[in-house]
């Protein structure tokens, strides 16, 4: 069993500049409001968060990379050493 990674996603702060969905569309998606949002997020106090595992882990750290805003947030499950 591989590592296990949160991928969280602070959307009150998204500007819409799309990177994210075009380097992770398995887990971004733009919103009509202009935004994106985590396929399948769920919410708590500050962010949306969902678990993913090794085999997302690239496109979604090219994801968190690639957000102009840097609202995209890669931990390690386990440690909860952030990533990016």
């Amino acid at each position: 069993m591989g590592k296990k990674y949160l991928v969280r996603y602070e959307r009150n702060s998204c500007i819409g500049a799309g990177v994210c969905v075009v380097m992770d569309d398995k887990s971004f998606e733009m919103n009509t409001d202009g935004k994106a949002d985590l396929k399948a997020g769920k919410k708590s106090s500050a962010y949306f968060e969902k678990e993913i595992d090794e085999s997302e882990l690239d496109e979604a750290m090219k994801a968190a990379e690639g957000c102009p805003v840097r609202v995209i947030h890669i931990v390690e499950k386990d440690t909860g050493k952030q990533l990016i």
